[in-house]
């Protein structure tokens, strides 16, 4: 993988534990997430954290990633097979390493993100697919993105480093 890569798909959950909608584009507003996602309001309705107001909202649920090729690796050395958007993850990028990206600062279509952590893979997601899932994506479950500039997300708009 080199350092910058594409888009592949875009899924947004309009509340928790909905079922992942593929959309063909998104569009991302810096400190709120993906307009239309389930993180994406003034009060955090997802599963994952709660907190009361905007001024709560801790980094990294603005956004998150993961790579398409973890996905396939997954059905390959673990036989674990997720449905499209099964994964829970926002963007499904190819060709770029997700965990270079932790602490740096990087363009995503019109979008301009900042990586904050590895997106590990949780119970609940475990729970609503099949055992194994958590130990296959351990360490390549995606990344956790802030939005720090508006823009627009499509497929095939290119993901690159910025510093």
């Amino acid at each position: 993988m080199t350092g910058s890569g594409s888009v592949e798909r875009i899924f947004i959950a309009p509340e928790a534990e909905a079922e992942m909608e593929e959309r063909t584009n998104v569009e991302a507003v810096s400190g709120a997430g993906l307009r239309g996602d389930r993180y994406f309001s003034e009060i955090e309705t997802g599963t994952f954290v709660e907190w009361e107001s905007d001024e709560d909202r801790p980094d990294g649920y603005d956004l998150t990633l993961i790579e398409q090729e973890a996905v396939a690796a997954i059905e390959r050395e673990a036989g674990i097979e997720l449905a499209l958007g099964e994964h829970r993850r926002n963007i499904e990028t190819r060709d770029v390493a997700l965990n270079h990206l932790v602490g740096q600062r990087f363009r995503v279509g019109d979008a301009i993100c900042r990586g904050d952590r590895l997106c590990e893979p949780c119970n609940h997601l475990q729970r609503i697919t099949q055992d194994g899932v958590l130990q296959a994506l351990t360490h390549r479950g995606g990344l956790r993105a802030d939005i720090l500039e508006d823009g627009t997300i499509r497929p095939g708009d290119v993901i690159e480093p910025l510093e």
